[in-house]
């Protein structure tokens, strides 16, 4: 390495170590606690931190997605709920609270037709943002508010106020008088109010979701809205996550989805390819002569009624009757009959009946018939070999 070459080497490793000293005198190094990614039920939960602030206090909760009236002295906790679907369910909730039930809703709440300002009576009214005294930096998401208690200032907390965050622009207004309310500079953000035996709870924000229980004081602000004691009973109810079309068919029609799947695989099995006989085959034996020739004979009466058996029954006796009877092919139907009853000694009528009528009215006749042809013939091959063994 040259002079040269080991000048420039040293010079860049002094440039990096000058670099290093600027960075780590101007550098502060300070530990940030970053909260982990929950977990668990806590992933799917948006009420599991609430929840479990409500169960140290003595509660009782649960996380439901299907609406079912708890006892009257209980607290629902609507968030992400539609109002207005549902006719049936709507009318269950208001009298289940017209009973005694306590309900609280948050911002949330979803009702396009009105229909929950007109059965509570609180109304949201929100600001013109056109009018000149309206300006965005005079709504801050956390508020101070002052807790009111039958339109008075109440003294639970140490200074009079609470902080509340995730709040919007708008306002809560009724012309019933509030029995609990939290109240800004801008006007009410959080009231109850009387229904029936029960009451209605609205807050102008959405603070006992997720990890939003943490921010200002939302967890006197729970204790206070839900008017929460030890033992209570507390619902929280949520549509953002509710199950599937198959998991509600299988929680309130479980029976009937069993026994349809049943018949069905019952149908499809029925009408499946089958890889073998129904039965299994009998074991393959060898059939005698006797028994081939009567199957045979079988076949051929199934088949076209016997006229195949009449037919060669015909032809082996015109065989034997050629050989025993001189020039039998020549003569007339009426002098065969003849010559056969000559030599057999059979009737002469019943013969040529049997030869030349092959058609019969039922199997029994055709079975004397098929007999009197075979008779013939052997009578005839019989007197045959008999003429031949006297000429010996």
């Amino acid at each position: 390495m040259t002079r040269k070459q080991i000048g420039i080497s040293i010079a860049v490793v002094a440039v990096l170590a000058l670099f290093v000293v600027w960075i780590g005198r101007h550098t502060e190094w300070e530990e940030i606690k970053v909260p982990m990614p929950p977990k668990g039920d806590a992933l799917v939960n948006p009420f599991y931190a609430v929840q479990r602030f409500a169960d140290h206090l003595g509660a009782r909760t649960s996380w439901d997605r299907v609406l079912t009236a708890p006892p009257p002295g209980a607290v629902i906790v609507l968030s992400g709920w539609h109002w207005s679907i549902g006719r049936a369910r709507r009318d269950t909730l208001e009298h289940w609270v017209e009973s005694g039930g306590r309900l609280v809703v948050d911002s949330r709440l979803i009702d396009p037709s009105d229909d929950f300002e007109r059965w509570s009576g609180v109304v949201r009214d929100y600001p013109d943002p056109d009018s000149k005294d309206f300006k965005e930096d005079d709504y801050p998401l956390c508020r101070k508010v002052d807790e009111e208690v039958g339109g008075r200032p109440a003294t639970g907390t140490d200074d009079g106020t609470l902080w509340l965050c995730d709040l919007g622009i708008s306002r809560l207004e009724s012309k019933k008088t509030p029995r609990w309310a939290l109240r800004d500079k801008r006007g009410v953000q959080a009231m109850r109010v009387s229904v029936g035996r029960g009451s209605v709870t609205v807050i102008n924000a959405a603070p006992f979701r997720e990890r939003a229980l943490f921010d200002g004081d939302h967890g006197r602000v729970f204790v206070a809205a839900t008017e929460l004691r030890r033992g209570d009973e507390v619902h929280f109810l949520s549509e953002d996550d509710y199950p599937s079309l198959l998991s509600l068919t299988w929680r309130y029609g479980a029976p009937v989805v069993a026994i349809g799947l049943t018949l069905v695989a019952a149908l499809l099995w029925r009408g499946a390819v089958r890889f073998g006989p129904l039965a299994p085959p009998p074991p393959a034996a060898r059939r005698s002569l006797a028994d081939q020739i009567r199957g045979s004979g079988r076949f051929a009466l199934h088949h076209g009624g016997g006229r195949a058996l009449h037919a060669a029954a015909v032809r082996a006796l015109d065989e034997a009757a050629r050989r025993r009877i001189s020039r039998y092919a020549v003569l007339s139907p009426e002098d065969r009959s003849a010559a056969l009853a000559r030599l057999t000694g059979f009737d002469r009528d019943s013969l040529a009946a049997a030869i030349h009528h092959p058609r019969w009215r039922t199997a029994g006749e055709l079975h004397r018939t098929l007999a009197l042809l075979e008779a013939a013939r052997r009578e005839t091959l019989t007197r045959q070999m008999r003429l031949q063994h006297g000429r010996r």
